[in-house]
């Protein structure tokens, strides 16, 4: 039987007499990952501030890990991990002290907080540049290890907004392999923004199309592409179909730091 972690029902958020998301509905299984696509714009940020309990809701129901988002704010928190589009380290620090500071801010302490930090570094591969200091790391590297500190306290729920943007094709394959790994031993379910449509298709075993705030789509990859009824259809083809957007889509410390600052001014 399918376990549902979250559950989204006619979710809607406003700024002054912007619609921001418009009565968005969806669900997310545990042990899957979810991708929620859209242009700039549409609300995908919106909808992961509301789930992570960073911005209140104006009408509707979200669930995380059973607790109302609502109501029930401290538990949501506890159960998920969140990795936005900002950076969430610190680059005058190295990658173990990164990994410290979140711990103590989480509530790890003593033997279990070091071999939780160590069992992670080696699961990034990031063993052998703990010593570094974050700014010599490369963009992969740096979302590796934003996505460690994400996962310190065993979340059920992880959030991933625009996980691999700025990030070059190896380095985002890197975090695919990441994220499917961490899927599969941990059962966590995710759910991720991207505009990426090769990782929508790749990583993401259910996807939403949101377009101006309201929930186009939903379904596999396999299924919206049938949809068409057309051969050799893309997911590119599918996100310009229900959007009626064509795709607008690099890198170390300093350049994944100024892609996500622009990617987050464009919502």
């Amino acid at each position: 039987m399918v376990e549902v972690i979250v559950e989204v029902e006619q979710l809607r958020k406003s700024f002054g007499k912007h619609t921001a998301v418009k009565d968005v509905s969806f669900h997310i299984a545990t042990g899957e990952i979810f991708g929620l696509l859209g242009p700039n714009g549409a609300g995908k940020t919106t909808i992961i501030r509301m789930l992570t309990t960073l911005l209140p809701l104006d009408r509707g129901r979200a669930t995380v890990c059973g607790y109302d988002v609502r109501r029930q704010a401290a538990r949501v928190r506890q159960c998920i991990g969140y990795v936005p589009q900002a950076l969430s380290v610190d680059g005058a620090l190295t990658g173990y002290e990164n990994m410290m500071v979140f711990a103590r801010l989480l509530g790890l302490k003593g033997k279990e907080m070091k071999k939780r930090i160590s069992e992670l570094l080696h699961f990034m591969q990031l063993e052998d540049a703990a010593g570094r200091l974050v700014r010599t790391y490369s963009g992969g590297m740096v979302r590796r290890l934003e996505i460690a500190q994400a996962v310190l306290h065993y979340p059920r729920v992880l959030f991933l907004d625009e996980p691999t943007v700025g990030l070059d094709p190896v380095a985002r394959r890197g975090v695919w392999e990441i994220l499917e790994k961490l899927r599969r031993t941990s059962r966590i379910a995710i759910l991720l923004t991207t505009h990426y449509m090769e990782e929508a298709d790749t990583v993401c075993a259910r996807v939403g199309i949101i377009n101006h705030g309201e929930m186009v789509v939903t379904g596999t990859p396999e299924e919206l592409k049938a949809m068409m009824a057309e051969p050799n259809v893309s997911m590119d083809d599918v996100f310009t179909y229900f959007t009626g957007n064509s795709l607008d889509t690099g890198g170390d410390f300093r350049g994944i730091r100024q892609v996500r600052r622009l990617s987050r001014r464009l919502g």
